[in-house]
C-alpha cells in the first residue's frame, strides 16, 4: 500500500497533515486528516476564579479571540445567573461584527482567493496572498490592508484591545463607548459596507463567471450530503451574537431548535486514538463513522451550515447576496463544500450591516453597560456563532466562584467529521492510478481549507498519551530512522 503525506497542510491556522493510503491499483483506499497539537485550555483552567476565564480563553487564539472572550463572557452570564443591559448587549454584538469583518477577511483574501485567483495549480511559491494582490491590483490590496485595520480599530474600541480583549464581565462590559468612538465606529462601519460589496463584487467577476471554477464548486469532489447546525433569531434569521440553535437535514427540514443550556441533550462527541480533535456528532442520529447522509450524525457548522439553517439575513444587502447565492444553487441546503467560501463573503457584508445598525441606535452610548451579579454563582452555558462556526463554552463554579469544570465544543471542532469526510471524498475524486503532482495535492488541500480550520482552538482531545513521531537524518539529510510513540 502506499502513502502519500502533505506535511504540513498549509494556509490554516495551526498545524495539521493529510495522510492518504493508495490500495494496489493506485486508488484512495483511507485518508486522515491529523492534528498533532495540544492546547489543553479545558484542564488547566480548573482551579482558578471563573470570572477570570474570559481573559484566559481569548489566549486560546490569537485568530479568533473575540469568539472565545464573548462566548466565555456569555458563560458567565449564565455563570451568575444575570442579564445584562440592552446597551451593554449591543456593544458586544458591535465589537463581535468587527471580528467577523476582520476573520472573513483575512481567510478570504490571505488563504482562500490564491486557489482561485491564481488557479489550483499555480506554482506554490505565487499561490499566496502577494501573488493575489500582484493579480487583483495594488488598490484592492489596500483596500483589504485598510478594511482589515478598521475592523481592528472597532474591536480595540470595545475590547480593551484589539486582540486578547478584556472588557467582557459577568452582567455586561466594563465600559462604554462615547460619542466620539461612536462617530468613529460609524464612519468606519460604513466604509466596511461598501468593502463588502466589492468582495462580493470580486467572486462574481472572478469565480462565478469562470465555468471551469464553477465546475469545481459542483463537482462530487467537493460536495458532502449532512446536516447543517448554526444559531438563528426569533425569525428564523441568522445571528451571530445570540439565539437558538437550529438544525436542518438533508431537504432543509427542521429537526431541533433549542436553546444554549440543552446543548449536550443533542450533541455528543467521539474519539479517535489518532488525533486531538474530537467529533461531535446528532445525539439522536448517533455516530455512524466518517460517511454521509441522513443515517450519519455528522452536521456541519460555520458560513454554508449557517446559510443552510437561516430563512433569510437580517440585513438588506446581505439579505440580496443571501437570496442570489440560494437562487444560483436551486434552493437550499447547498452542500458543496466550495460554496463556504461564498457564504463568507455574504457573512462579511452582514457583519458591516449589522454593526452600522447597531452604532446608529442611540442607546449605544449609554453609561449603563453593567448589571452587577448578586447569586451565588453556579453553572452556565455561553454559545456563539465564532467565524469559523458554533462555539460552546459550559462552566460550572463553586460556592467561592472557582472552576470546577470548563467543555469547550469550538467550530472546528463541530466540522472536524466533515473535514476528515471532505478531505477523503476530495482525495477518492481526483486521485486515479496513483498520480498525483503538487496541484493536485492543492485541490485535496482545497477541500479542508474551505472550512477555514482553526487547528489551535479546536485541539482539546487528551488520549492518555503524547504521540511523538521522531526522525532521524544524516547530513545529506537523508531519512536513516523513523521511531514512533
Amino acid at each position: 500500500m502506499k502513502r502519500i503525506t502533505i506535511d504540513p497542510i498549509t494556509r490554516l491556522e495551526g498545524h495539521g497533515k493529510i495522510e492518504i493510503f493508495l490500495d494496489e491499483e493506485g486508488n484512495v483506499a483511507n485518508t486522515y486528516f491529523q492534528v498533532p497539537e495540544l492546547r489543553g485550555f479545558e484542564k488547566f483552567c480548573e482551579g482558578r476564579p471563573v470570572d477570570e476565564l474570559p481573559r484566559i480563553v481569548s489566549r486560546i487564539c490569537g485568530v479568533c479571540p473575540e469568539a472565545h472572550h464573548l462566548a466565555s463572557t456569555k458563560a458567565l452570564d449564565g455563570v451568575w445567573q444575570v442579564d445584562p443591559p440592552r446597551t451593554a448587549k449591543m456593544l458586544r454584538e458591535l465589537m463581535y461584527s468587527a471580528h467577523f469583518i476582520h476573520s472573513h477577511c483575512a481567510h478570504f483574501y490571505a488563504l482562500a482567493a490564491p486557489d482561485f485567483v491564481l488557479g489550483p495549480d499555480a506554482k506554490p511559491e505565487e499561490r499566496n496572498i502577494l501573488g493575489v494582490v500582484a493579480k487583483v491590483g495594488l488598490e484592492t490590496g489596500q483596500e483589504v490592508i485598510k478594511h482589515r485595520a478598521y475592523a481592528q480599530d472597532i474591536q480595540a474600541i470595545i475590547g480593551g484591545k484589539a486582540t486578547h480583549p478584556v472588557t467582557g464581565l459577568p452582567g455586561g462590559l466594563s465600559k462604554g463607548i462615547t460619542p466620539e468612538e461612536r462617530d468613529e465606529i460609524l464612519e468606519k462601519g460604513k466604509s466596511c459596507v461598501e468593502f463588502g460589496k466589492l468582495s462580493l463584487k470580486i467572486f462574481e467577476d472572478v469565480v462565478l463567471k469562470n465555468k471551469e471554477y464553477l465546475d469545481l464548486i459542483l463537482s462530487d469532489a467537493y460536495a458532502l450530503n449532512t446536516y447543517s447546525m448554526g444559531l438563528v433569531d426569533e425569525n428564523n434569521q441568522m445571528n451571530f451574537y445570540d439565539g437558538y440553535l437550529r438544525v436542518v437535514d438533508q431537504e432543509g427540514k427542521e429537526v431541533a431548535k433549542f436553546p444554549a443550556e440543552d446543548y449536550l441533550d443533542y450533541i455528543e462527541e467521539h474519539v479517535e486514538a489518532w488525533t486531538y480533535l474530537k467529533f461531535p456528532y446528532l445525539k439522536e442520529v448517533g455516530w455512524k463513522g466518517f460517511v454521509d447522509g441522513k443515517e450519519s450524525g455528522i452536521y456541519r457548522v460555520a458560513p454554508l451550515g449557517r446559510i443552510n439553517v437561516s430563512e433569510g439575513m437580517a440585513t438588506p444587502l446581505a439579505n440580496e447576496a443571501y437570496q442570489k447565492m440560494v437562487d444560483t444553487f436551486g434552493g437550499k441546503p447547498i452542500q458543496a463544500t466550495l460554496a463556504f467560501h461564498w457564504a463568507r463573503l455574504v457573512e462579511m457584508l452582514y457583519a458591516a450591516e449589522r454593526l452600522v445598525q447597531l452604532a446608529e441606535d442611540d442607546e449605544i452610548v449609554s453609561s449603563q453597560v453593567r448589571t452587577i451579579p448578586t447569586a451565588e454563582p453556579g453553572e452556565g452555558v455561553g454559545i456563539i456563532e465564532a467565524p469559523r462556526g458554533t462555539l460552546i463554552h459550559h462552566y460550572q463554579a463553586d460556592e467561592k466562584g472557582m472552576t470546577k469544570k470548563v467543555n469547550l465544543i469550538v467550530g472546528t471542532t463541530n466540522n472536524h467529521a466533515a473535514i476528515n469526510l471532505s478531505v477523503k471524498r476530495a482525495a477518492e475524486n481526483l486521485i486515479k492510478k496513483g498520480k498525483v503532482d503538487q496541484g493536485l495535492l492543492n485541490m485535496i488541500e482545497m477541500a479542508f481549507r474551505a472550512y477555514d480550520p482553526c487547528l489551535s482552538c479546536a485541539t482539546h482531545s487528551i488520549p492518555g498519551k503524547t504521540p511523538l513521531e521522531i526522525k532521524i537524518f544524516d547530513s545529506q539529510g537523508n531519512l536513516q530512522e523513523e521511531l514512533w510513540q
